[in-house]
């Protein structure tokens, strides 16, 4: 039997007829020696030598040493899930600890389905689960996004009494989080009797995970309100994220603080979340400030402030930050190579754009994706190369997708090229595309041809198919409130003066020689209707709602959910210089207002226009932002 396994020499797993002639003092001295070996294992061979010692001596039968072999060959991470498996089988009668150790162990292997077929089997041979048992199962269902199976092994552990665990509920928290379903999760945590931090961070992370933003920030400001919770990392980072897509700087601030307060050495990744906030929010120059002071960077790190300088425009001082990356000796991925395509195409650098697309798979041997075919595509359209991008994307090796199209057809906009535009539209439909806003691109388009039926056709198939657009909105945070406007707002409490204020910004601006620009009012209505609904654009009533309510020189930080037309670009341009206030505006995807201009910054991303409900409290809801840009004036 040279060569053979431990496991396959079956006589060792045999009781020992006549066992050692020792004393029980010693045979118990014996075995915690053997049990002793078994922490002490460095590696799997060494296990096995233990094994062997226990087997010799006869301890296999003792169940302790059982459980210790399985535990400890499962669960080490030098350990094998095939030889403890095999060790398990051995086991006339496993227990409920050796089944949660199998279950435990696959899970930490990642074999989520391996571990439910465990549990499966734990039932059918009559071991009884714990609370031990369940968090794991939880765990692999919340992997897998198994929720019907997650909710009946949750009947099950409320019919055994742990409905009121609390390692039981938190992982019920999480699994509901993860499987999307946020009421369960919800109903959860509220009727626990006992909350602990994770009981908080992980309802948080179940709302983060959603994209559930405002909802983040009311659970931790009912956390905080408690007085009792230390938050953890994780869930101080989450609320970065959430302050990130909500633009909501003074709560990112105050979470800054927190990490500071609670954390004595901020890691990479909470520098990175730190950074990215402070960027998307408007202060680029605290997000580059914070950069350079990393005594470490990783690759996340580059991209995070390549993908800021691009949002905001600076595309020199990205591929600057691109090439201190290279220097750095760090290799570059595909996602650093959207962020560095995507910095060329907002600030119009189109022989750099390509350079980059060409040494990406000639010198780092990434394979161009989608995304990054999109970014060129977007690169063209921005320099108005309409017809090289609609060749470009005929010549793609690979099948472009709707974000590829839509990149064009953004571009035929702005370029009022109706007959490329009509073909990018053709393709999005052919692709099925249920983004209303393709169809209102295509409206718009008609609208400023003044070709009235074809708007009436388009509008007549979106309301065949279902497809509502958001309407369009801009929030406002004002003393750690946002607030929310929509065109022509009337509901807000404080309706008279904000409208008595853009009268008293009118006036101003005429002596600074504005006049309305009514060129993208695209109604079949005459020049004065025109006027008067440009007036009441959201942008503008929260411009106006800021001035009123913050001090002389605050700055004003606006998000808004549409593309800023050109009058309210002027306007608010104007408005800046006049009140002396540095108005931030982060809206979504738009390109180079006038013809030739290639300064202004385009966008990177598009805010994803989740209807948000009207601000009682002082947070709000929407979904995680993409392809948004800013402006500052």
């Amino acid at each position: 039997m040279a060569g053979t396994s431990v496991l396959q020499r079956t006589n060792f797993f045999s009781p020992p007829a006549d066992p050692p002639q020792s004393s029980d003092l010693n045979l118990r001295l014996k075995e915690q020696h053997c049990l002793s070996l078994l922490k002490s294992c460095k590696n799997l061979e060494e296990f096995k030598q233990a094994h062997a010692q226990i087997v010799k001596w006869g301890f296999f039968w003792n169940s302790f040493s059982a459980s210790n072999l399985v535990a400890a060959c499962a669960l080490s991470d030098w350990g094998s899930m095939d030889y403890a498996c095999s060790i398990f089988r051995q086991i006339d009668d496993p227990g409920t600890f050796e089944f949660n150790t199998m279950i435990r162990a696959y899970v930490k292997d990642m074999n989520f389905g391996e571990a439910l077929a465990f549990y499966c089997e734990m039932l059918e041979r009559g071991a009884e689960p714990d609370n031990f048992t369940y968090p794991a199962l939880f765990k692999a269902c919340a992997w897998l996004k198994a929720k019907e199976e997650g909710m009946q092994i949750h009947g099950h552990a409320f019919k055994l009494g742990f409905e009121n665990d609390v390692y039981v509920q938190n992982s019920l928290i999480n699994m509901y989080g993860k499987c999307g379903q946020i009421e369960h999760a919800s109903a959860v945590f509220e009727q626990m009797d006992e909350k602990s931090v994770a009981s908080w961070s992980a309802i948080i992370a179940a709302y983060a995970g959603l994209g559930m933003w405002s909802e983040c920030l009311m659970v931790f400001g009912n956390m905080s309100g408690e007085g009792c919770w230390r938050p953890e990392e994780s869930t101080l980072v989450t609320l970065l994220s959430a302050c990130t897509h909500l633009s909501a700087l003074d709560l990112g601030k105050c979470t800054h603080g927190a990490l500071l307060r609670n954390i004595s050495e901020l890691n990479v990744i909470v520098q990175t979340s730190l950074i990215d906030m402070y960027v998307k929010c408007g202060c680029l120059e605290k997000g580059l400030s914070l950069f350079h002071r990393m005594a470490e960077r990783n690759q996340m790190s580059y991209t995070v402030m390549i993908s800021g300088l691009a949002m905001h425009g600076h595309g020199e001082e990205a591929l600057r930050i691109y090439s201190m990356m290279l220097e750095e000796g760090l290799e570059p991925d595909d996602v650093v190579y959207v962020g560095v395509l995507s910095a060329c195409s907002h600030a119009g650098l189109v022989n750099e754009g390509f350079e980059c697309f060409a040494r990406m798979e000639s010198e780092h041997r990434i394979e161009p994706t989608v995304q990054h075919y999109g970014c060129m595509v977007d690169l063209m359209g921005k320099a108005g190369m309409i017809n090289e991008a609609l060749e470009f994307i005929n010549s793609m090796p690979i099948k472009p997708n709707d974000v590829v199209w839509r990149s064009l057809l953004g571009a035929c906009r702005v370029r009022c090229n109706l007959e490329i535009g009509e073909i990018a539209a053709k393709h999005l439909f052919q692709l099925n595309s249920q983004n209303p806003g393709d169809y209102v691109i295509l409206s718009n388009m008609y609208a400023q041809a003044e070709k009235w039926s074809e708007v009436a056709k388009i509008r007549m198939e979106m309301a065949r198919k279902g497809l509502n657009q958001v309407p369009g909105f801009s929030l406002v945070e004002v003393g750690g409130i946002i607030h929310k406007f929509v065109s022509q707002d009337t509901s807000h409490p404080r309706c008279k003066s904000i409208y008595d204020m853009i009268h008293q910004m009118e006036w101003q601006l005429k002596f600074e020689g504005y006049t309305p620009d009514t060129s993208q009012v695209l109604l079949d209505v005459n020049e004065e209707e025109k006027i008067q609904r440009s007036k009441g654009h959201s942008q503008k009533l929260a411009i106006a709602f800021a001035l009123i309510h913050t001090s002389k020189g605050t700055p004003i930080r606006i998000a808004t959910n549409l593309r800023m037309c050109n009058d309210c670009h002027t306007y608010t341009k104007l408005i800046s210089i006049i009140y002396e206030r540095e108005i931030t505006v982060r809206f979504p995807k738009r390109a180079p207002i006038g013809p030739k201009s290639q300064k202004n910054p385009c966008p990177a991303q598009r805010l994803n226009t989740a209807e948000v409900p009207d601000v009682t409290i002082s947070l709000w809801s929407q979904e995680q932002c993409t392809e948004t840009t800013e402006l500052t004036w």
